[in-house]
């Protein structure tokens, strides 16, 4: 299974602020865009 759509797939929706991810509709689990990727990996950086 491919990380990155077909160019006829629709694309999964950030589960954050809704905006169209790098993955495929398809793909189970939470799909975040790249700006809430970025912000999830510093919150939980700081965390410890």
């Amino acid at each position: 299974m491919s990380a990155t759509p077909t160019e006829d797939e629709p694309r999964a929706d950030c589960v954050h602020c809704g905006e169209p991810t790098e993955y495929p509709a398809s793909r189970k689990g939470v799909t975040l865009c790249p700006v809430c990727e970025w912000h999830e990996a510093q919150r939980t950086a700081c965390s410890g």
